[in-house]
């Protein structure tokens, strides 16, 4: 059978443990001219921050007579196709897979997270973040012609604004990869490179911005323990300061 790939992003009442999706956006590849598209907004009980209405602009009013998550179309689908053989796509997709455990999901698809890709295969970007990506890498250009085919309407930290975003860097990654080895799959490639930790070369961010992480493991290897003991860091920066025996 040919494999599904279903990208797609979720919209919250906030970052907490005990926080909900109140929207989900969702494409649906079955082939190149068979793709469904999911925009849906949804209730819950949990209480919509004020901090989390400041970015997506979801207020409690939009959702009160929606469905809940488990009735969307979105949610039918996402279990209809939970297969090994079918690949769930996001952008740091462990916050949003961590939101459907919240609602029972257990997870069968093959993942692709686009943030730990990029890393891997955008090394040199400054950040990582989509909404960076977006401009960095000119995919904006591309979005009128996506949004036209899917007949969608893209914004800002909307979900499904922020799939149309995620397809369009998901192929640019895919060139990449093609670039570098036009034999292999590059699904499984992804695959792959999710599951594997980044080795980050360069600080991107306080004291030693714009030092090289090997540079400052011998001058510094004091104030580097103290960011391991003391920072909430990533995964990649823990594997990386393990990598050089930051203990």
């Amino acid at each position: 059978m040919v494999a599904k790939y279903f990208l797609f992003d979720t919209e919250t009442t906030g970052n907490g443990e005990q926080d909900r999706i109140i929207q989900v956006g969702g494409i649906l590849v079955h082939s190149k001219n068979e793709i469904e598209v999911f925009d849906e907004l949804c209730s819950c009980d949990v209480p919509i921050s004020i901090e989390a209405m400041a970015v997506h602009h979801i207020t409690p009013q939009m959702i009160e007579s929606k469905p809940s998550f488990l009735q969307t179309n979105f949610h039918a689908k996402l279990i209809e196709y939970n297969s090994l053989q079918n690949y769930l796509i996001a952008h740091n997709i462990s916050f949003d897979t961590g939101m459907l455990q919240k609602e029972g999901f257990v997870n069968n698809y093959t993942i692709i997270d686009t943030l730990r890709c990029a890393k891997h295969l955008l090394p040199h970007e400054q950040s990582h973040a989509l909404q960076y990506l977006r401009y960095s890498l000119g995919l904006y250009s591309g979005e009128q012609s996506e949004c036209d085919t899917l007949n969608v309407t893209i914004k800002a930290h909307d979900a499904i604004g922020d799939v149309v975003v995620m397809k369009l860097l998901l192929s640019k990654l895919v060139q990449e990869l093609r670039a570098k080895n036009s034999s292999s799959n590059p699904m499984e490639e992804l695959a792959r490179l999710t599951q594997t930790p980044v080795l980050i070369d360069m600080f991107k961010f306080g004291k030693y911005k714009g030092r090289k992480v090997a540079e400052i493991a011998k001058e510094d290897s004091g104030y580097l323990k103290w960011m391991k003991n003391n920072m909430e860091l990533d995964e990649d920066l823990i594997y990386t300061l393990n990598y050089y025996n930051i203990n």
